[in-house]
């Protein structure tokens, strides 16, 4: 329930042409001052002003990434549900909207551009580190075996890289935010998961050792081959238990003991993977209790392929009793404390 003042503070912020124009664009997309000022075609502190006053009223919210700053609608402010009722009755032939819309295209085709060059420099790097490990496929569908062996509705991405995994799970989740430190990852994820209509997922920069997350926010914190390359994997584990819900889960993905000891030098990894002991001694060690490991082997008739192995942890804190909400986790229906291995058939 709203507070009249604070329902009323909130109308008066949308209620100016500009501001409700902001919120309608800020409702299909993350957006930066410049984004919003080519689009709107006003000047940079006018457009600073208008987005002050909407982040004051609570309406949008600003992730600083850098020197630049993201903005888009608040996440789980009641007075936001007000404002996307009144844009969902804004008539969609609205000559201004329809332009705004438009320039917004050209924006969205801009980052598309920048991201694809991207890519196609750096295609052969990561092409030559997958053909080394078991193929994404597996791997991908593997990870969704394990997630829904539970109910989750949150997951927290970190680590996000291009924003694949969010791309994945976005139909089946209702709210996903995936952290980088890296300012370009950051911008292509971002453009996947526009490109994708997921608007209840969000990306934001943040270092894994410090991910600014509040407690008990997520059902699900996934660590996807991310901890090979830092020097402190522990405190990664540590920093991401923090985040979950009573029951919630850390899945972490990562490559199985190898010997490609090229990979320190040409692709900057610190660890050759991982063995299931080591790293459920870390989840343990951040108050979480390990449930599984799964080892998928390579591929018959291949050379050279890495296993990847796939640990859940869980937050022994009991979930919410209520028995009229859905729970965010469930127990699992198989034996705790279960190591395998499997080959593909």
């Amino acid at each position: 329930m709203l507070a009249f003042e604070s329902l009323l503070d909130a109308l008066r912020a949308a209620g100016e042409p500009t501001r409700l124009r902001i919120l309608a664009l800020l409702a299909d997309a993350t957006l930066t001052v410049s984004d919003l000022t080519e689009i709107l075609r006003q000047a940079q502190p006018r457009v600073s002003r208008h987005l002050k006053l909407l982040t004051d009223a609570g309406l949008i919210e600003r992730t600083a990434e850098g020197a630049w700053a993201y903005f888009h609608l608040a996440s789980s402010d009641p007075r936001v549900q007000v404002a996307r009722a009144a844009l969902h009755s804004l008539a969609g032939a609205d000559p201004t909207l329809a332009s705004d819309r438009e320039r917004l295209a050209a924006v969205r085709a801009d980052r598309a551009t920048e991201a694809q060059r991207f890519f196609d420099q750096h295609a052969g790097e990561w092409d030559a580190i997958r053909q080394l490990h078991v193929g994404d496929e597996r791997v991908e569908q593997a990870l969704l075996d394990t997630l829904d062996r539970r109910a989750y509705r949150s997951v927290l991405d970190i680590g996000t890289g291009t924003g694949r995994l969010l791309e994945l799970l976005g139909r089946r989740i209702e709210r996903g935010v995936g952290v980088d430190v890296s300012p370009r990852m950051l911008s292509i994820a971002r453009n996947k998961l526009d490109q994708a209509g997921l608007r209840h997922c969000r990306i934001r920069q943040a270092d894994l050792h410090a991910l600014g997350v509040p407690p008990n926010s997520f059902d699900v914190a996934i660590i996807h081959q991310v901890l090979h390359l830092l020097d402190d994997g522990a405190a990664a584990i540590r920093e991401a238990a923090g985040t979950l819900t009573p029951g919630g889960r850390l899945i972490v993905v990562d490559f199985a003991p190898h010997t490609q000891e090229r990979l320190r030098h040409d692709f900057a990894h610190r660890r050759l993977g991982f063995t299931p002991e080591a790293i459920e001694t870390w989840m343990a060690a951040a108050g979480l209790s390990p449930t599984t490991c799964e080892t998928l082997t390579p591929e018959p008739n291949t050379n050279g392929r890495i296993a990847i192995s796939i640990w859940v942890g869980s937050d022994p804190r009991p979930t919410d009793p209520d028995p009229t909400t859905e729970p965010s986790s469930a127990p699992l229906d198989a034996a705790t404390s279960a190591t395998r291995e499997t080959t593909p058939s």
